[in-house]
């Protein structure tokens, strides 16, 4: 390759589209249109020697490509004028591209020329037959040798030519340039990339022998061009590559093009060779599972995956599907069997196999012959009182025995935490001989957690009521929906409609689980729910359901339980007996009275606990003597030696470790049981939480009234505060209070203020007595929300209190929701509330008339130890709430 050329002042163009050729480049064109076949006919063919030409990039135009046959005529556009034969563009090639556009008969074609090109020579030349149509087709292989500018652009018949100036440095310039520093710099750096792009494709290719010698004999500033030729770059890379006349330029982006497709030929290699290895290991893990199952054929060992599948396919077999079930089920087994174990699906198509065939499809529980008198023997042993709940079940049970393919109803059993409403539903289990299984539902806000999720998701698995029953083995279990007015709802869905469809007996036999997708019978299933409250439970629920309540326990209740029940229990589970406790009944009593006042027995269970720890330090810490047995021998220790020199007694014995654990136990012994007493109750459990003279104690000053309330808990008393102080006659309200209550406050005041003068709290001639003063009422345990409107007749006699400035009777408490016109109207949860007022040793209550039939489930035991006073209007509860009647006779002092 020759240093320099002698370029010709002009040459014949040659348009090159959408690509650049550059020096030391080899590039080979078709030729096509009549331009470039004129071109070459007359250039080149026809002359022996193959002379140079000049190529010049175009970019493409919205006209027809240079490959069309269709003639181009020789119009040029505006500008161009014409010399003799030829002629010449005015335009002068300088910073921008020129356009020039051919009109023809059918066609346009439009250039949009570069103002630099590469003078190019011919290798080779070749002439493409002749068509019918007299199309002649070149083939031209061209050598890239130096750049030029273009000055002028000029026509000769249909193609170009154009006066040019070479862009080459002289020799003179260039051993100039190679003393430059930053040109040698540059000049390593462009060789050690290529020579490292060279390396990374003779690894591949094999093909980098006669690179190398071309990088150490070409010249650097030659090398950089064919090394950019050599590889795809996009359009605008190739013009700004033709535009680097100066040397250190065009090394600067041909180190950093080289570099950049090293780049992506390492990338792709990393990612090549990641997929590669992925294949290699799951052929090796192919190759391993071949040769393993032919190991275990040669040792008889068939515990393999396809033994797996057929005793998956037997167990299936044996599960008693329904025909239609058995069909869907034979489909995915076949699936299962076309799949590699390796493969995604594979594990969750055979985790969903195995949940269909331990689903139990027909397996029930032996039912024994139903017993009335034994079960009612078994409800009285597990529970204490709750005669109206028992009645109900065995009433049940009484039609189950005559018709044992009764629907029964669904029983959601509502009341206060700790009462028995789960323990209820295993007796119920127990009585029928069933199965029991718990499902709890608090908390729970998506709807999946019912039905399921879909297989598409990932971790998909079934609904709790599906895996209830797979746990449980038995498609009749009796299954409890624990905590059912504690379900939420968000996004995801409303569990509380699911359960729609679980509680319907006309819907239930064909409930379909989303992960299961195929129906499940449910009808055979006895549903129980319990709950603390009704409210939150929606009513469409609430109607498929047989509401129970379950109020709280009355203090003999609880002493009968804590006696026969609790007490037992507790003793067992701290691995002690009477011997080493008791607890007398009048010390449980003062457990109830003094540190519980609660609906349930749980927090007196606790207590009982307490004790017992306590009793189970002193046994363990106290001196004992252990009788030794005749075929024990006696063990001898310095410890041992030291306890005899001082004169105490001690026997050891070696218990055998097959022995029972509770006999372990057994052998400790005391010289006399520990007997709680007053003392150590306030040792133990600390002093005293409640007493009987609270309420005295709370109501010793105008303005404090007692009133019942109900709350998810049972019956609580609740004491009501009211003051006046110096204001602009308003009300303000604390306690952190409800809607409801405040308009109960509202009504309260309202109707005090209407009746002041027949109250005799103010004169008959004042017609404002709050004039001046603002009226506050404070419920106590502000932590605690209040609402409801059974505070109504509680606030009127607070502010009747205030405003006469005398007290309210401390044994009286009342209950119930007031009018405008002062009627007393009925209340909710009587019971409870009735209930609370025993257990803070009221005396007194008084309750709206139209609730007195509700007293029918009240305790006699209880409703004997309470005078109830009915109330009709506001007057009545006036009249009895203070000590000698209403207090309309005497003036208010305020």
């Amino acid at each position: 390759m020759a240093e320099s050329v002698e370029l010709p002042s002009r040459l014949a163009i040659l348009p090159f589209r959408n690509k650049v050729l550059l020096p030391g480049a080899i590039i080979r064109i078709r030729c096509t249109s009549p331009s470039s076949v004129k071109l070459v006919e007359q250039e080149l063919w026809q002359r022996e020697e193959k002379g140079l030409i000049g190529i010049l990039p175009v970019r493409d135009a919205a006209a027809a490509s240079s490959s069309e046959t269709a003639s181009v005529g020789p119009t040029l556009s505006q500008g161009l004028g014409s010399d003799s034969s030829e002629r010449s563009s005015k335009t002068q090639a300088s910073t921008s591209s020129d356009n020039v556009k051919l009109d023809g008969k059918h066609q346009q074609e439009v250039f949009h020329w570069h103002n630099r090109g590469v003078a190019a020579r011919a290798l080779h030349l070749s002439r493409g037959v002749e068509k019918p149509s007299g199309r002649v087709t070149y083939i031209v292989v061209l050598e890239g040798l130096c750049r030029f500018n273009l000055n002028e652009l000029i026509t000769r018949g249909t193609y170009y030519t154009a006066r040019v100036s070479p862009l080459e440095m002289t020799n003179a310039e260039l051993e100039q340039v190679d003393q430059d520093p930053d040109f040698i710099a540059l000049s390593r750096q462009f060789k050690a990339t290529a020579m490292e792009l060279i390396s990374v494709l003779e690894q591949k290719q094999k093909t980098g022998g006669k690179t190398k010698v071309l990088l150490e004999t070409v010249p650097v500033h030659k090398l950089a061009d064919i090394f950019v030729a050599s590889f795809e770059i996009s359009f605008e890379e190739q013009l700004s590559m033709l535009d680097s006349v100066d040397l250190k330029v065009r090394l600067s982006k041909a180190t950093e093009l080289v570099d950049r497709h090293l780049q992506s030929i390492r990338v792709a290699e990393k990612i090549t060779q990641k997929v590669e290895g992925q294949l290699s290991k799951s052929q090796k893990e192919f190759l391993l599972r071949q040769q393993m199952r032919a190991i275990k054929e040669e040792l008889g060992d068939n515990d393999d995956d396809e033994d797996d599948v057929a005793a998956l396919e037997r167990k299936m077999q044996s599960a008693g599907m329904p025909s239609n079930i058995w069909k869907h089920a034979q489909r995915e087994l076949r699936r299962l069997k076309k799949m590699q174990p390796q493969q995604p699906g594979y594990n969750s198509s055979r985790v969903y196999l195995e949940l269909l065939a331990d689903l139990p499809w027909q397996t029930v529980s032996e039912e024994h012959e139903l017993d009335l008198k034994a079960a009612k023997e078994h409800l009285d042993n597990d529970h204490y009182g709750l005669v109206k709940i028992k009645q109900r079940i065995i009433e049940y049970l009484a039609v189950r025995k005559l018709k044992p393919d009764a629907r029964g109803p669904v029983l959601c059993f509502v009341g206060p935490p700790g009462v028995g409403k789960t323990s209820l539903a295993s007796s119920i289990a127990a009585a029928l001989g069933r199965k029991f299984v718990r499902i709890s539902l608090g908390g729970i806000k998506d709807e999946a957690d019912i039905r399921g999720h879909r297989r598409t998701y990932i971790g998909s698995m079934p609904g709790r009521l599906i895996d209830g029953i797979k746990k449980v083995g038995v498609c009749n279990p009796v299954m409890l929906l624990d905590e059912i007015d504690k379900t939420g709802s968000d996004v995801r869905g409303d569990p509380a409609a699911a359960l729609l469809e679980v509680l319907d007996p006309e819907q239930n036999n064909t409930f379909n689980d989303h992960y299961l997708n195929v129906p499940f019978d449910l009808s055979k299933v006895i549903f129980v729910a319990t709950a603390n409250r009704m409210q939150p439970i929606p009513p469409p629920l609430l109607d498929r359901m047989e509401v129970i309540e379950l109020p709280g326990y009355t203090p003999e209740e609880k002493l009968r339980i804590a006696m026969q029940y609790l007490i037992p229990r507790v003793l067992d589970q701290h691995g002690l007996s009477s011997e080493f406790l008791q607890i007398p009944e009048g010390m449980v009593k003062l457990v109830i009275q003094r540190y519980t006042r609660e609906a349930g027995v749980r927090n007196l269970e606790r207590n009982l606990a307490a004790l017992a720890r306590a009793a189970a330090v002193r046994v363990v810490e106290q001196e004992q003597a252990v009788p030794l047995r005749k075929d024990m021998h006696q063990l001898a220790s310095p410890l041992l030696d030291n306890r005899l020199a001082e004169g105490a007694e001690l026997e050891m014995e070696v218990i055998p470790m097959n022995e029972n654990k509770h006999e372990i136990s057994n052998t400790f012994s005391i010289a006399s049981p520990l007997v709680v007493d007053e003392p150590m109750l306030e040792k133990v459990l600390g002093p005293p939480r409640f007493d009987d003279k609270e309420a005295a104690e709370r109501v010793a000053s105008p303005g404090i009234s007692v009133g019942l309330v109900w709350t998810a808990f049972g019956g609580e008393v609740q004491f009501v505060e009211a003051t006046a102080t110096a204001g602009k006659g308003e009300l303000h309200l604390t306690g952190q209070l409800g809607d409801v209550i405040k308009e109960s406050a509202q009504i309260a005041l309202t109707w005090v203020r209407a009746r002041a003068t027949d109250l005799k709290l103010a004169a008959a001639n004042e017609t404002n007595f709050l004039k001046g003063r603002d009226v506050h009422i404070h419920f106590p345990a502000g932590a605690v929300p209040k609402d409801g409107p059974s505070a109504g007749v509680t606030l009127v006699t607070a502010l009747v209190s205030l405003f006469s400035q005398k007290r309210v009777r401390a044994d009286t408490a009342m209950t119930g929701e007031m009018t405008l016109r002062g009627l007393v109207l009925p209340v909710g949860g009587i019971k409870d509330k009735i209930l609370a007022a025993h257990r803070y040793g009221i005396k007194r209550v008084i309750l709206p008339e139209r609730n007195l039939k509700d007293l029918v489930e009240v305790p006699a035991a209880v409703l004997g130890s309470l005078e109830i006073l009915p109330a009709k209007q506001m007057e009545d509860v006036l009249e009895q709430a203070f000590e000698g009647g209403c207090p309309w006779r005497q003036h208010s002092k305020l």
